[in-house]
């Protein structure tokens, strides 16, 4: 039976000892599935062999194998961590819980971006302390990156990736109730690419059950390549290795060649007679789904699980202004984007410049590109999800993040990734501050953080984040700023664009 004893917890597989952080108990890297060793990188998870005596979680684990990922001139460590760490049981997670606790605590359970090629729990941006400190159980987690995580390979079930996390999610529905938590309120939450592998999890039958609340920052319910399109990426994986697209080929590559080869995939066209590259070429791995999340919602998938989705208001901005490419972009720039993004480009940028006048050629190929990766599917999953929600007793909420950091000569803006540090009230992370920083040189709101971190709180113990219910007639909007709005349907005209 599981049993808690100061900072030591019995789980299923065996006891492990963590950390007392004042009020705040902290376990790190705890596997919740086997590692991934050799042909087992490209097999489904598997249960982690159970361990004698007591397992140390004082300290963090490896993560899964990466390249370095840098973004230009802005410092980006504190989102992707300091790269690669190496070991093979980095399939794990990490707790952040009360010390003093009778149990029954909400919890949620956080899935990091990176693009789907980096990123990992020891990211300095997601300390789970506060969530502790407010009542949660926070658990963070690894999964498989790059081609092991996400390369489509014949004789291999795909998206492995998206299965690491609903093993973690099991993980959690057997042990989280040791740590303090109520198992059966548990909210599933990620943001970039952890956002879209939360909705594509949302789609999941597989994963029924296992979560009664989801929210999507920054994802896409529309993020999916077809089998066509990922067929394309395994070819030219295959040929940048010199060997057969069959996983028994693949399983006899090393990680170090894996990565290496990963790095030289960008710049695929994935584009098709019949459907666009959702990711736009930033990157070539994604999850790979015969129907797109938003549309297996649609269809009434998850509609017993409330949601809380949100874009930031200048999302595109992060793939442009650290590059020098926001101040140099060109009219064919701005048709270029909407080109990659959309069948209909010049009715797309007719719609954008007639709803952004006076903006110039670096502001509307950002809007545009920041809408292809994050709004059309955002706006896509919370509609689908609305048309269920109140018959399903469950809700809709939507928000978007509208503060502006001053990073880059005041370029940054609201850009992606920016409503990370007020989510985990991290605000005042020294290497948040500064010119090239995140958070810019100047001290955000002094209130902000702690209001966007209890709205998240709020909705994860309540299912109501403290604004009203989006629904497709007004839907209802929380635009979060230094001062706070609700608005319905702030930006009606680019979303009906996407529907065109």
């Amino acid at each position: 039976m599981n049993r808690r004893t100061d900072s030591v917890v019995t789980t299923a597989q065996g006891a492990v000892r963590g950390l007392r952080q004042g009020d705040t108990a902290v376990f790190l890297d705890i596997p919740y599935a086997a590692p991934p060793r050799g042909a087992g990188r490209f097999a489904p998870p598997r249960p982690h062999e159970s361990w004698d005596g007591v397992r140390d979680a004082t300290a963090p684990g490896p993560n899964a194998p990466q390249s370095a990922r840098e973004l230009g001139s802005v410092d980006m460590s504190p989102y992707f961590g300091a790269g690669w760490s190496r070991g093979e049981d980095y399939l794990t997670v990490n707790v952040w819980t009360p010390e003093a606790t009778g149990g029954g605590l909400p919890v949620m359970v956080f899935v990091h971006g990176g693009g789907f090629v980096a990123g990992s729990t020891r990211s300095a941006l997601y300390d789970g302390s506060a969530f502790a400190r407010d009542g949660v159980v926070l658990v963070t987690l690894n999964y498989r990156l790059g081609m092991a995580g996400f390369l489509d390979i014949p004789g291999a079930p795909a998206n492995r990736g998206l299965l690491d996390v609903v093993a973690a999610l099991r993980w959690v529905r057997e042990n989280i109730a040791a740590f303090g938590g109520d198992p059966h309120n548990v909210t599933l939450f990620g943001q970039s690419a952890g956002a879209t592998i939360v909705g594509g999890i949302l789609a999941a039958p597989a994963a029924a059950g296992l979560f009664r609340r989801v929210i999507v920052q920054s994802g896409s319910g529309l993020g999916a390549f077809t089998t066509e399109q990922a067929a394309r990426v395994t070819s030219a994986a295959a040929r940048a290795l010199g060997i057969e697209p069959h996983v028994d080929a693949f399983a006899e590559v090393s990680d170090e060649r894996l990565v290496e080869a990963a790095s030289a995939l960008a710049g695929i066209d994935l584009r098709t007679a019949a459907h666009r590259d959702p990711l736009i070429g930033l990157s070539p791995f994604g999850l790979v789904l015969d129907t797109q999340p938003a549309e297996a919602v649609a269809a009434g998938l998850s509609s017993d699980v409330d949601l809380l989705v949100g874009t930031n208001t200048e999302e595109g901005n992060l793939y442009l202004v650290p590059v020098g490419a926001y101040a140099t972009s060109t009219a064919r720039d701005v048709d270029d984007a909407a080109a990659r993004a959309h069948h209909d480009p010049a009715q797309l940028v007719e719609t954008y410049r007639g709803t952004r006048p006076g903006a110039g050629f670096g502001e509307l190929r950002s809007a545009i590109m920041g809408d292809a990766l994050f709004g059309a599917g955002s706006w896509a999953l919370a509609d689908a999800h609305a048309d269920h929600a109140t018959h399903a007793g469950s809700a809709t909420f939507r928000y978007e993040f509208a503060w502006r950091s001053r990073a880059l000569d005041g370029q940054l803006g609201a850009t992606h990734a920016m409503e990370l540090p007020f989510v985990f009230d991290l605000a005042e992370l020294s290497q948040l501050r500064g010119a090239r920083a995140l958070l810019g040189p100047d001290r955000p709101p002094t209130d902000l953080a702690a209001r966007v971190h209890a709205a998240w709180v709020r909705f994860a113990r309540t299912g109501d984040p403290g604004w009203d219910r989006y629904d497709t007639e007004h839907r209802a909007t929380m635009r979060i700023d230094a001062e706070w709005s609700q608005v319905d349907d702030p930006r009606s005209r680019e979303r009906q664009a996407w529907r065109l």
